[in-house]
């Protein structure tokens, strides 16, 4: 057993790390901690959560406990440098669900962070957790969770890289998020008044997850042509993304297909589908579905995902429990139906 502390804890993610902590059976107790809302109380934060979690002090930031086993870390960009360090040195496990340690080159977080890194030793240190990828855990107690965006593009790209990136001309991915990805601050752009019946390309070439998604397909041998672009829809919850990539010679789709299913075949979560994935069929899950498409030298993947559960605390959960040799889905799901067959699952 084990017990937690969610630094950040009252925000849209830290809600899902809360509902998470209490189902999971090994943690025996948790603690919140954030800065406005300290001193408050859980239930005054989460009215919804009466009745299914039970009430507790919102702790400070700034007086964070280091008897904790483990730490879940769901602050803005730049905020985790401030507290990553210290709890990282006490060989706990720590999990960042923001961007600091993403990258593993200092010099990109001036170029797309607007920051100097002032913990840069530790780039080096941390694991890139797309939890569904194989990850080796033993050697680190830092865990850097993918960003929402790298989540949904590099599950539906990694296998289709590692396998057959020397026939690829060009990825082009456009990516499509609902507002929560913003965070939980009021910001005029995403009101409902401004927002509902619209869409919008946001960040074009300047998107801070290009280079993640560029570092990690490099990773797996593909560094060539690639465009990134990201949409907000008039929706809180999910991202849909569509990759065109352009092979230089035709595969055959059942072979990618059998990739795929390789690649995933010990994965809970990765759903392929026959038709592409309606974005409901995801939210309020921690599945990612997948849709591979075909035609000559042009193959189109689709894929769809929670940006909140699959895109941050529900895999930020799975990291922890594949960390420690738990059963993945514990917290997460509540029963054993999760096996999935990995054979085409139709719509």
């Amino acid at each position: 057993m084990i017990s937690v502390g969610i630094i950040g804890g009252t925000g849209y993610t830290g809600k899902y790390l809360i509902e998470y902590c209490t189902k999971h059976p090994y943690i025996k107790d948790f603690n919140i901690y954030a800065k406005t809302s300290a001193g408050e109380n859980l239930h005054s934060v989460f009215p919804q959560l009466v009745g299914t979690v039970e009430d507790q002090t919102i702790n400070s930031v700034e007086n964070i406990s280091l008897n904790h086993d483990a730490y879940f870390i769901a602050l803005p960009h730049g905020e985790s440098l401030n507290y990553i360090p210290s709890l990282e040195s006490t060989n706990k496990l720590v999990i960042d669900l923001g961007g600091d340690y993403r990258l593993d080159e200092e010099s990109l977080y001036e170029k797309w962070y607007n920051y100097t890194h002032s913990s840069s030793y530790l780039l080096s240190k941390k694991v890139y957790g797309l939890a569904d990828e194989s990850i080796d855990y033993t050697n680190t107690n830092l865990i850097s969770n993918p960003g929402c965006y790298p989540t949904g593009s590099l599950l539906a790209l990694l296998p289709l890289v590692k396998n057959f990136s020397e026939n690829i001309l060009s990825i082009s991915i456009s990516a499509y998020s609902g507002t929560s990805g913003a965070g939980k601050s009021p910001k005029a752009d995403l009101m409902l008044s401004e927002m509902d019946g619209n869409v919008k390309a946001y960040n074009v070439n300047k998107h801070r997850h290009l280079p993640e998604i560029a570092q990690e397909l490099a990773k797996a041998g593909y560094n060539r042509n690639l465009s990134f672009t990201t949409h907000l829809l008039p929706i809180s919850k999910g991202i849909y993304t569509t990759c065109s990539i352009h092979l230089k010679n035709e595969l055959d789709e059942n072979s990618i297909l059998e990739t795929y299913k390789n690649d995933y075949t010990n994965s809970n979560y990765i759903r392929l589908r026959t038709t592409p994935p309606d974005l409901s069929w995801v939210v309020n899950t921690n599945y990612c579905d997948i849709n591979i498409c075909l035609s000559g030298k042009t193959l189109i993947i689709t894929s769809a995902i929670d940006n909140l559960i699959k895109g941050a605390s529900g895999q930020a959960m799975q990291n922890m429990n594949q960390y420690f040799g738990w059963e993945n889905t514990l917290g997460i799901m509540d029963s054993k139906l999760n096996v999935i067959d990995k054979k085409l699952i139709s719509a």
